[in-house]
């Protein structure tokens, strides 16, 4: 019989109630953004004429601990929360590992992604300034499904420029966003300005999050009742995503149970960091000690390749600068399977963090995170999202090194979502006609070169 129960999930009362600041925690706190024009440091103001003002104010507070969640976002909550905590007893007997590893599962909504925790939010919060409608990018999809869902439920025009490799991958997620009423259209496009000045320039381009950045923040900017949202990078969606992290940490006391390894995969770091937050609260206030580790893609390797600097954050470069390990706003990665961690930069709060060795990160290749991803379906019984499989990929490498050295350690992962609106992707690696495409040096020098000084 197993020690404790498969699935554990907290009851309906136990969903959080507020969202958890971890900046408030940091004794360095995360660099500003600024002004493109002025280099100096946003204000409200400015920030306003691109997001809803009630997100500004969650952006820019670096000292309250504690927001609390709008009734009208916990009772959604309450459709799909809370996520269950799962102890993966067979991935645990196939890797023959003395570890106990356990994931967080984020996938049991329509969107199929941790992605609906933000965009309810992000989507209240404009109804509730009146606004007509709302522009985003999306990678692999999973933001531009959970957003046309959020907006559906609030009555709100949702407008999606999806990178155009993804929009081409993954025509699934796409329809499902039109299911939901949103308007997609493949970045970079000709129904922008700034869309028209990439395609001039990089003729033939697969896209990236950076250009479809642009796009969305220009169709916003010029359009009069409409406010640009994100799904990852900035501090306000850390925030949201804390509800992972928050209901992980009251699952773990209910066990009894302490983990010594806590791994996400990493993008621009909305999911590692509303996975980690609680956890890294007490790391930062000396109660508890976790290695915490971020996995990315080698292809897009912002943290073991990157600069810390201030950058651009979109390729057309109008949006903020963030300070932010990163690898150049014109950088455009390959066009592999992991659409939603294909962007250049990652999220303040974390690269503070990372750059203070608060965390570790690794890059991982995406034939290997395909084989652990397969092996853990086999295995699981879920089919998991690219996105989430490299941190499966890290977690299986954990568990082997334990087995190894014969210890017993607790292993914890986010599982992001699901995989099966990535069956191409799938594909791809079953007819064995997946690479591994990584930037050389020579590759990022040149990008790194136009990273504003």
């Amino acid at each position: 019989m197993p020690e404790i129960p498969y699935k554990t999930y907290l009851s309906e009362k136990e969903i959080p109630t507020a969202w958890f600041n971890l900046r408030a925690d940091m004794p360095v706190k995360p660099a500003p953004l600024l002004d493109p024009a002025t280099r100096k440091p946003c204000t409200a103001e400015q920030l306003g004429h691109v997001f809803c003002d009630d997100l500004v104010a969650q952006e820019l507070d670096d000292n309250r601990k504690w927001f609390d969640i709008p009734g009208e976002i916990v009772d959604f909550y309450k459709m799909y929360r809370p996520s269950p905590l799962i102890r993966a007893y067979f991935l645990e007997k196939a890797l023959g590992t003395p570890a106990h590893i356990y994931y967080k599962f984020e996938g049991n909504n329509t969107s199929g992604s941790h992605k609906l925790n933000s965009s309810i939010a992000q989507a209240y919060y404009a109804k509730k300034q009146g606004l007509k409608g709302v522009t985003t990018e999306t990678g692999a999809g999973q933001w531009g499904t959970a957003l046309s869902m959020a907006c559906a439920h609030f009555g709100l025009d949702c407008r999606v420029y999806m990178v155009k490799c993804s929009y081409e991958q993954k025509p699934f997620r796409r329809e499902v966003m039109r299911t939901y009423g949103a308007d997609v259209t493949p970045s970079p496009s000709d129904t922008t300005e700034v869309g028209r000045r990439i395609l001039a320039e990089h003729p033939g381009t697969t896209g990236s999050l950076g250009c479809a950045i642009s796009e969305a923040v220009e169709y916003a900017v010029t359009h009069e009742g409409y406010r640009y949202v994100l799904g990852s990078v900035l501090n306000q969606v850390l925030l949201h995503q804390s509800i992972i992290g928050l209901e992980a940490h009251t699952a773990f006391k209910k066990l009894g149970v302490k983990p010594d390894v806590i791994i996400g995969c990493a993008g621009g770091g909305s999911n590692l960091g509303g996975l980690i937050a609680p956890f890294m609260g007490e790391k930062l206030r000396g109660e508890a000690d976790y290695r915490i580790v971020a996995v990315e893609p080698a292809s897009c390797p912002s943290f073991t390749r990157g600069k810390f600097a201030y950058d651009f954050c979109d390729t057309g470069r109008i949006c903020p600068l963030a300070k932010m390990y990163t690898l150049g706003a014109d950088f455009i990665p390959s066009a592999n399977h992991a659409g939603g961690l294909r962007f250049h930069g990652m999220s303040s709060i974390l690269s503070q963090l990372y750059h203070d060795r608060m965390m570790e990160a690794v890059a991982v290749e995406q034939t290997s995170v395909f084989e652990a991803a397969e092996f853990f379906a086999r295995t699981e019984g879920t089919l998991p999202a690219p996105e989430s499989s490299h941190a499966i990929r890290a977690a299986i490498d954990e568990a082997l090194r334990c087995k190894k050295e014969g210890i017993e350690e607790n292993i914890f992962f986010g599982l992001t979502g699901t995989g099966y609106f990535d069956l191409m992707a799938y594909a791809t690696y079953n007819d064995r006609k997946m690479s591994d495409q990584l930037p050389t040096d020579a590759e990022l020098n040149a990008s790194f070169e136009k990273i504003p000084q």
